[in-house]
C-alpha cells in the first residue's frame, strides 16, 4: 500500500459528499466522496472504501474507491485488512438480483376485472 493511501471503513455519512469513516491505521477521518462517484457510486455505513491522505490535513482525506462485499472479503483473505474489519453483508439489488424473488401463486378464485359488473351509486 503507497504511504499516501489507506484502508477504512464508513461510520457515518454526513451527507453533501462528505462521511466520517475509521482508518485501519486507526484515525477517524472527515473523509470527501470525489465527483467522480457521486451519484454513480453509492456509499454506504460499513462499507470498505480507499481513501487518499491529505499531506496538509492528517484528519482529512479523500475517497478514492469503494469495495464491494466479494472484494472486501478478498483483501481481508490477502491480509490487506486486519481481522477485526467486519465485511457489510448486506446487499443491494441490481440486475439478476430477483431471481431469489418467490411470489404466491394468484388462485382461480380471484376475480377478474373485466368481470364485475358496474353498479352505479348515484340514479338519475
Amino acid at each position: 500500500m503507497p504511504k499516501n493511501k489507506e484502508y477504512a471503513q464508513v461510520i457515518k455519512m454526513l451527507g453533501n459528499g462528505r462521511l466520517e469513516a475509521m482508518c485501519f491505521d486507526g484515525t477517524k477521518r472527515l473523509c470527501h466522496i470525489r465527483g467522480k462517484l457521486r451519484k454513480k457510486v453509492w456509499i454506504n455505513t460499513s462499507d470498505i472504501i480507499l481513501v487518499g491522505l491529505r499531506d496538509y490535513q492528517d484528519n482529512k482525506a479523500d475517497v478514492i474507491l469503494k469495495y464491494n462485499a466479494d472484494e472486501a472479503r478478498s483483501l481481508k483473505a490477502y491480509g490487506e485488512l486486519p481481522e477485526h474489519a467486519k465485511i457489510n453483508e448486506t446487499d443491494t439489488f441490481g440486475p439478476g438480483d430477483d431471481d431469489e424473488i418467490q411470489f404466491d401463486d394468484i388462485g382461480d378464485d380471484d376475480e377478474d376485472i373485466d368481470d364485475v359488473s358496474s353498479t352505479s351509486l348515484f340514479s338519475v
